[in-house]
């Protein structure tokens, strides 16, 4: 029996319909339900909900052998999993963004509001820039606007909110998408079971 965490809402909805496609449908899955846990003996399958935060927790603590979760939720969260295949859906960026015209002061520490506490720390680290987190949980784009942050980090996927709030992308951090992930140990005992689900992924991937 694989154990695969979903996470909740239309990226599992979609996720799921792969899966089925490729071979791991479940009889008695219906994502309506307030039911949270899915099994098909007959296809050695069981899917359950999990907040999409919480995907890469479940699977580095084995409570899931696969999950599937953005790479923006992977990288921040720090778990350590396998990242076995792109599922090349959810596709977008995370990237600065700021006002339109900004221009960086280099003469002081850099005023970064974000939800992506861990990515943006990184980032800048990289660049060896000084930087203050604010960390938000909603409307990002605002921030800047207000005079409460420089720049954001966020995902972009059109821009479309960025351009409507005279903001604009100034940096590119790097790209996402859905991916498979796997638990380390699981991976070594399950071998054979993950590698025939990545294998027929890819296939349904391809065929699209």
């Amino acid at each position: 029996m694989l154990n695969i965490a979903l996470p909740k809402g239309r990226l599992g909805e979609k996720v799921y319909n792969m899966l089925a496609k490729a071979g791991y449908a479940c009889e008695e899955f219906d994502s309506g339900s307030r039911k949270l846990i899915f099994t098909d003996e007959k296809n050695g399958v069981s899917y359950f909900w999990v907040k999409p935060s919480d995907v890469p927790i479940y699977v580095e603590h084995g409570a899931a052998d696969l999950g599937v979760a953005g790479r923006d939720v992977i990288i921040e969260s720090g778990a350590d999993v396998y990242e076995l295949l792109d599922l090349k859906t959810g596709v977008c960026r995370m990237a600065v963004a700021a006002k339109n015209g900004y221009t960086d002061d280099l003469s002081r520490p850099l005023r970064v509001a974000t939800k992506f506490v861990n990515i943006a720390k990184n980032y800048y680290d990289g660049k060896n820039r000084d930087i203050n987190i604010i960390k938000l949980s909603g409307s990002i784009e605002l921030a800047p606007l207000l005079g409460l942050s420089d720049v954001i980090v966020d995902i972009v996927e059109t821009g479309t909110t960025l351009r409507e709030n005279n903001l604009s992308v100034i940096e590119e951090i790097l790209p996402l998408s859905a991916r498979l992930i796997a638990n380390k140990a699981r991976y070594k005992f399950k071998q054979a079971e993950v590698t025939a689900v990545v294998d027929k992924l890819r296939k349904e991937l391809d065929n699209d």
